[in-house]
């Protein structure tokens, strides 16, 4: 920082030295003038000529104004540093106004991802708020399996991601934000034995149907929690789209689990029957941001809205 008097006879700091150098110059080479410069700055002259002497130093000593008895004119170096000045000003100044909008939120972008399900409602309620609040903010979205999002976020190409505990818990590296934990449904036919059955059921009542999954093995899947209830489901089709594991279903193909967050969406032909876990919740969710690295404001921002769309999803 630089220290110096100004018209009121008061020390001030201003910005970075070139800073200084550039705005006093800028200001004289419009002005055409030492005092009127230093009058519309709020400096003194005595000051307004010491940052235009130390900016013709730094340049090499060439002279950017000659002195007339009324007033100053550009010489040909300062003629043709203007343009340069302005330039190099303005691009500060844009900086300054892209820096302000990334600290207020204003501006700046988000770039977030989330697993399949959190696209059915937890996403969308959280990012149509966030857009109501901060529309200036670019915003980009990409979706995938727990594991890859949190690959991304460590390498820097997202901000946060929206992760489960499903195949376990992401590792201290993150910082975690408890959004919500989501029990299980599964899903069965709308005329299977079991449709009708009030209150929760244990997968276990289950132990002997074919199951749908997104993985031929149930380790490090929804199907955990048969393995915690003590049996093995058998895969008979993997399938990984939600739409169309409830497609075959209906069909009567099998039963298949489905998270809490994409109960709402499931087809009217097959019935949703409560999981009873005694080992607790399913699975948790969460916001996952790097440990050690600074969060934006943005995504600070859309961290509170994922936690207020949690909070009205019923699980």
């Amino acid at each position: 920082m630089t220290v110096m008097l100004n018209s009121h006879g008061r020390t001030e700091e201003l910005p970075d030295l070139s800073t200084v150098w550039l705005r006093a110059f800028l200001e004289v080479a419009r002005e055409e003038s030492f005092t009127v410069a230093a009058r519309t700055l709020g400096w003194t002259q005595s000051a307004v000529s010491r940052q235009i002497s130390s900016l013709e130093t730094a340049l090499g000593g060439a002279p950017l104004f000659d002195r007339l008895p009324r007033g100053v004119r550009l010489t040909e170096a300062g003629r043709i540093l203007v343009p340069y000045a302005r330039a190099v000003a303005g691009a500060l100044g844009g900086a300054g106004k892209e820096l302000a909008a990334l600290r207020t939120g204003t501006g700046g972008r988000l770039r977030f991802g989330a697993f399949a399900t959190a696209d059915a409602a937890l996403v969308p309620q959280a990012l149509a708020a966030f857009r109501a609040r901060h529309p200036g903010v670019h915003v980009t979205r990409e979706e995938g399996f727990t594991a890859g999002l949190l690959d991304r976020l460590t390498a820097g190409h997202l901000d946060l991601a929206v992760v489960s505990t499903t195949g376990g818990a992401p590792p201290d590296t993150y910082d975690l934000h408890h959004l919500l934990d989501e029990p299980l449904f599964v899903a069965v036919p709308a005329d299977h034995p079991l449709a009708d059955h009030a209150g929760p059921v244990r997968l276990g009542q289950l132990a002997d149907a074919d199951w749908i999954s997104g993985a031929h093995r149930p380790e490090g899947t929804l199907l955990d929690a048969a393995l915690r209830q003590g049996f093995r489901p058998r895969v008979a089709h993997v399938v990984a789209e939600w739409t169309a594991k409830q497609g075959y279903v209906a069909a009567g193909l099998g039963v298949t689990l489905v998270p809490a967050l994409a109960a709402a969406s499931v087809r009217p032909d097959i019935a949703l029957l409560p999981v009873r876990d005694e080992g607790g919740p399913a699975r948790a969710v969460y916001a996952a941001t790097v440990r050690g690295r600074s969060p934006t404001t943005a995504a600070e921002a859309f961290v509170g809205a994922l936690r207020e769309a949690a909070a009205e999803i019923p699980t």
